[in-house]
């Protein structure tokens, strides 16, 4: 059941604590809201001391009611019952939990008399909870496989969203005795369906401009229902690849959307054709700020040349706050956008000046708000020098050559110094990258923006190089999938920590892929290679190791 999992721990039969899994070692207590659902019981049948482990999720038909409503009060609706249940539970107001339809189904009870799986199942119903009605005990793995193939269409009619199975070794002594690898059990794993397809017909292909100037295509279709969520929109990557696919304004084409990834035109309909499609051709100009558009030679994206547009510095500005950098809660796009637009800021660096009268004023900000932005902005002058040069948005500096940088030189005043023989001698530094940091440095408007970040003593933490473990030194990993444990950044964070690093691309000399939900071409290349691939659980054991 796609939702949010959440665990309840029961004293002599009385609900007493509730949280979320949160990262797998620290969740967020929801006790106040878990105890407005109507399917968990505050009390159970039997005096126990259990914890009691389950999904909280919305049926379709709630999410349908949610919407209707707030249709007719001229609110956008809410895409998928996913999401929603998740941010509801995290509501600070229980009442507005209450007054939606939450539900929770049990997969799991920590009782020392329960036998197997299917026992705790069986004793979650005695209990006084609902468990999925659906669940099976298989014999063995040819009954599994033609379990999940026979449920591959008809899990679309369900009452809730899933997006696979859960296959668990039943009995409990051979589940523990299995073990461990790192934080997940060798005894169960999560099956997950193929992607979901549909066919739509693109409506219209525009541009978005981005923080380099790089001019991307995209789609506007019609809407069609995929993964639980309505799309409407889906990128094309860049001209090239819409003349490489052959997909034009009007075509019927094959769209594609699994779970939380970014929808994929995989393919035109050139057969449906009526002969009234059109090619499309990127602009001479740019759609924002009219400055000329350039494709560098040998370069497949097209870019904005002017130097003062709009979209650049408000996308140069999003990227500055984003997480990986320096991460400033509270200052999403809509926000940067205003600032930008009424003038307030003209640069990363004005947000560090900014004073709560500059921002009352303006929609969406009462004195709180504006109070509680600028403190945010305030404890976030310091930060370590990677993501300091990640923030800068230098091209070819992604998260992991900023790290490998950062570990190299000692500070930003020596690297800004460097010329391009000493920038390409730092491991994992390309002549493309290095001429392009070199450059960065050179040019009077990112001077300009370092003098005054300095002057508002918006510094870079030096790196103390004494601190680094050198456990992992000469390793490299790559990762390929969606992680579970932990986030992307935390995991390959940690492996530079010890020493190791972590690479966006798989070569002959990388130690290991770790493979995460659903890998991409990276895992076909660790073949080719003889590259070890390994699990998000492994990676977490050789981490602890």
């Amino acid at each position: 059941i796609d939702g949010l999992s959440v665990y309840l721990t029961y004293e002599r039969g009385l609900l007493i604590h509730a949280a979320t899994r949160g990262n797998g070692r620290i969740g967020e207590d929801v006790t106040a809201n878990i105890r407005t659902i109507e399917s968990i019981p505050l009390k159970l049948t039997q005096p126990l001391s259990i914890e009691v482990r389950g999904e909280v999720y919305m049926n379709h038909a709630e999410l349908t009611r949610i919407n209707a409503e707030r249709v007719k009060t001229g609110q956008l609706t809410y895409a998928n019952p996913r999401n929603l249940a998740a941010g509801t539970l995290r509501q600070l107001d229980p009442k507005v939990v209450s007054g939606r339809k939450l539900e929770f189904s049990v997969w799991s009870v920590f009782d020392s008399a329960a036998e197997t799986h299917e026992d705790e199942h069986t004793l979650a119903k005695k209990l006084g909870f609902r468990v999925e009605e659906h669940a099976k005990k298989c014999l063995d793995v040819a009954e599994v496989v033609e379990f999940i193939e026979k449920w591959d269409k008809p899990r679309h009619e369900l009452p809730y969203q899933t997006d696979g199975m859960v296959v668990n070794v039943n009995q409990g002594a051979l589940f523990q005795k299995l073990g461990m690898v790192g934080k997940a059990p060798r005894g169960a794993v999560a099956y997950k369906y193929s992607a979901e397809q549909g066919t739509t017909k693109i409506l219209e292909i525009r541009v978005n401009v981005g923080r380099t100037g790089a001019i991307t295509p995209f789609a506007v279709m019609e809407p069609v229902k995929l993964a639980g969520t309505t799309v409407s929109r889906a990128t094309l990557h860049n001209e090239d690849e819409v003349h490489r696919k052959d997909i034009r304004v009007g075509d019927t084409v094959i769209v594609q959307k699994a779970g939380d990834i970014i929808p994929e035109i995989l393919q035109s309909l050139p057969e449906l054709r009526d002969g009234s499609e059109q090619m499309f051709h990127m602009p001479s100009v740019c759609p924002v700020c009219g400055g000329p558009v350039v494709k560098p030679e040998g370069e497949a994206v097209a870019r904005c040349a002017a130097t003062d547009c709009f979209a650049i510095e408000r996308e140069r500005v999003i990227h500055f706050v984003s997480r990986d950098a320096f991460n400033i809660e509270g200052l999403g796009e809509k926000i940067v956008e205003q600032l930008i637009i009424e003038g307030i800021i003209s640069d990363a660096a004005d947000l560090f000046v900014l004073e709560k009268g500059d921002l009352e004023p303006l929609e969406r900000f009462a004195e709180k708000s504006a109070s509680n932005l600028i403190e945010s902005i305030s404890e976030h002058k310091k930060v370590p020098l990677n993501r300091f040069l990640y923030a800068l948005g230098i091209r070819f500096v992604g998260a992991i050559t900023a790290n490998d940088l950062a570990n190299h030189f000692d500070s930003l005043n020596q690297m800004k110094n460097a010329d391009v023989e000493k920038l390409e001698k730092v491991d994992g530094v390309g002549p493309v990258a290095a001429n392009s940091v070199y450059r960065w440095f050179r040019d009077a408007k990112n001077t300009k923006l370092l003098d005054k970040l300095a002057e508002y003593e918006v510094t870079p933490l030096v790196t103390d190089h004494s601190l680094i473990s050198a456990k992992l030194a000469g390793q490299t990993f790559v990762i390929t999938g969606s992680l579970d444990i932990m986030t992307r950044e935390e995991a390959e964070q940690k492996i530079r920590d010890l020493g190791g690093r972590a690479s966006s691309s798989v070569s002959a000399s990388t130690s290991y892929l770790v493979v995460g939900d659903k890998p991409g071409s990276k895992f076909a290349k660790a073949e080719k290679f003889g590259v070890p691939v390994i699990s998000e659980a492994e990676l977490a054991s050789i981490l602890e190791r």
